[in-house]
């Protein structure tokens, strides 16, 4: 397996430094509101990497961090007249809501920064004595950006061309624009510490270089993040820990693209971006998730809702075509028609093509096309009279829908029961477009007592009538199904 790593701008080929186990330390949420789809869709990349590595067999030890102090925090707290704490417990609980909702798997480790404090303190104290830091007077502690030689290695800033943007904001005690704070002095109302240094609290980067060091060894297999988090906060995290340890912090740095409203970066900061609530309210979980797979993961996902409604079609196809598959297989009689080669050779090129696809940097685009590919192979069989009846369909159409079921468990989509899923579409869809499916229903209703009367005018009077709801009306040898338009 092949993954772009940050560090170096290249693709390179993945292996555990130990046998089987990889260690993986991604950067969680700064808990002060609810989760927009940027944060949904860091979480679904690094989700889906996760079970492809265990997919393939790999020991994978996961790391996801909680900021539960930070100047958001405290900031959201004051506004509302409550504690920081409660601010930070009440939004973890609506993170894992938006991530239950969403397939995301728990981490393994879940560490929140207001546990790991002495950790932290330790820290810093290493990286005084080892002349990378110092204390102020007013008991802040700032790290040396310039006594890590290698600062910039991730993201390839010169440390010269830094120099001209930085500045010493007032009442910040540093010796040189660049350096950044490890611990924060307490202000008035704010949480805080007893330290070496005085009462305070750590900085924003000082907390993963500490947590991930206290629960997997270093370097790490892969450190993750969203773009937004290459510089400055890797940077920082990587300059801390490799000067307080001499060791190279992770040998991968992987790094998703943003989600975009018009080309720019959707984020709280500029107010153009839509929570996951937001979208659930509107849209099942399970399109919004494929909607979030539906680009490769480095590059710019531009959100519309008419790019979540296209995501829609494309889940609502899979599950019809898993659902018609279901159906065929529950036939008990077959014969033996043969399989012609070419269709065969078809599926196991998409076969290939799916593992190819997630072998080379995680392709969830590609991956998700060759679904698509079995998709189609599946309705020539099943629209073949001779082939969804022999023996060689069944057993074609049965590999599709393992190979889908398998392959579920890797993008975390499809793995539903075909038929609820639809129903519950079809509700949405209803929800979204204003629909009264009680109304609908007892139109229907009327209408088949009219064709049962021989009313045809009254029967496609109310077609015309539920088709000036959006509503589709299909007479199927189970009886009336219906549809949105």
């Amino acid at each position: 397996m092949r993954l772009y790593n940050t560090m170096g701008r290249v693709k390179q080929e993945f292996a555990p430094q130990h046998g089987n186990a990889v260690s993986m330390y991604v950067c969680g949420i700064t808990a002060y509101d609810y989760c927009h789809i940027g944060h949904a869709r860091s979480a679904v990349v690094f989700d889906v990497l996760v079970r492809y590595l265990r997919f393939k067999g790999y020991d994978v030890t996961f790391v996801r961090n909680f900021t539960d102090v930070d100047d958001k925090i405290i900031k959201r707290a004051n506004e509302l007249g409550v504690n920081s704490q409660e601010i930070a417990e009440k939004f973890i609980g609506e993170f894992y809501v938006d991530m239950d909702a969403l397939n995301v798997l728990r981490a393994d480790v879940e560490p929140k920064c207001t546990e790991h404090i002495s950790e932290m303190i330790a820290l810093t104290q290493g990286l005084i004595e080892k002349d990378h830091a110092y204390a102020s007077p007013s008991g802040d502690v700032y790290f040396k950006v310039r006594s890590f030689a290698d600062y910039g290695k991730l993201s390839g800033r010169n440390i010269e061309d830094l120099v001209s943007g930085a500045r010493v904001e007032p009442g910040e005690e540093k010796r040189d624009p660049l350096d950044f704070a490890l611990w924060k002095a307490a202000k008035p109302g704010e949480p805080s510490w007893q330290s070496p240094w005085g009462l305070g609290r750590p900085g924003w980067h000082l907390e993963c270089s500490a947590m991930s060091e206290k629960y997997m060894a270093l370097p790490l297999d892969i450190h993750g993040g969203g773009q937004d988090l290459a510089f400055p906060h890797h940077e920082n995290e990587i300059a801390q820990s490799e000067a307080a340890t001499g060791k190279e912090f992770a040998k991968f740095w992987v790094h998703n693209g943003f989600v975009q409203i018009n080309s720019e970066k959707m984020s709280k900061s500029l107010g153009n971006f839509f929570t996951i609530r937001d979208i659930l309210a509107k849209f099942l979980p399970e399109t919004l998730r494929y909607f979030l797979l539906s680009m490769h993961y480095r590059s710019p996902l531009d959100f519309s809702f008419d790019a979540l409604e296209e995501s829609e079609k494309g889940v609502r196809r899979i599950y019809a075509a898993l659902a018609q598959v279901d159906a065929a297989l529950a036939a008990t009689k077959w014969s033996k028609t043969p399989m012609p080669q070419d269709i065969l050779d078809e599926l196991a090129g998409y076969e290939q093509g799916f593992s190819e696809a997630f072998e080379d940097d995680l392709n969830t685009a590609a991956a998700l096309g060759h679904l698509f590919g079995m998709v189609r192979l599946a309705g020539r069989v099943l629209d073949d009279k001779a082939l969804r009846k022999a023996e060689a369909g069944r057993d074609l159409l049965a590999r599709i829908r393992a190979g889908l079921a398998k392959w579920s468990g890797v993008l975390g989509v499809f793995g539903l029961e075909p038929e609820l899923f639809l129903a519950d579409l079809k509700a949405c869809r209803a929800a979204r477009a204003g629909i009264d499916a009680a109304r609908v229903e007892a139109l229907l209703s009327d209408r088949l007592d009219a064709r049962k009367n021989k009313d045809f005018s009254r029967s496609d009077a109310i077609r015309d009538e539920l088709a000036a709801l959006r509503v589709e009306v299909k007479d199927t040898p189970q009886g009336q199904a219906w549809d949105v338009l």
